[in-house]
């Protein structure tokens, strides 16, 4: 087996990337072009900075795969029995999945957190550089799954089994959310 390292140059501009252990995704710190690290080498990647409340200071802006997809839920059983999945699945749903590392309980708990809040997205100005994205996109449909096992065992009624599938409905798209406050409990700042 033979393996070539080759240097990461940005796609647009061939600026040298700077990159840490575990990172799949960057921009540019010379032109701002997002870039994916991709089988066949560094791959353009689209990087939607959200827009945030006027007067934030301090913002952290962490990166999030974001897609909608719909979840449909073949079978569901409480410990009193059968029972409906929540009624967020009865339409289609954005899911937010962290980019950046997290343990799996933080992913679980944002991820959740914001699919059911469903904030909207505006695309604003870049803020800084992308940085710590080191989930890659494909790996955000399988996340999805946590999410909806989150969710479901969230409610009171006390989950003992569930079965369904997630539909995605187009690729993860990465986004830039800012958020404020104490790093273990952030507060998202946007619109």
């Amino acid at each position: 087996m033979t393996v070539e390292l080759a240097p990461l140059k940005c796609v647009k501009c061939e600026t040298m990337i700077q990159a840490n252990e575990e990172e799949v995704a960057w921009t540019c710190p010379q032109c701002g072009q997002g870039n994916l690290l991709a089988p066949t080498g560094l791959a353009p990647l689209p990087v939607h900075w959200c827009v945030s409340r006027p007067g934030q200071a301090q913002l952290k802006w962490l990166p999030f795969w974001v897609f909608t997809a719909v979840v449909n839920v073949s079978s569901r059983q409480t410990y009193g029995g059968n029972d409906q999945p929540d009624k967020l699945w009865r339409e289609p749903r954005r899911f937010y999945i962290p980019a950046f590392t997290a343990s799996l309980e933080e992913m679980e708990k944002l991820g959740a957190d914001l699919t059911k809040a469903q904030p909207a997205l505006t695309t604003g100005l870049a803020a800084g550089a992308l940085a710590d994205c080191t989930l890659p996109p494909e790996d955000a449909i399988s996340a999805a799954e946590f999410v909806v096992i989150t969710i479901e065992a969230d409610r009171r009624d006390k989950l003992r089994e569930i079965y369904f599938a997630i539909n995605t409905q187009g690729d993860p798209e990465l986004w830039l959310l800012p958020f404020n406050g104490e790093p273990s409990l952030p507060t998202l700042a946007i619109l």
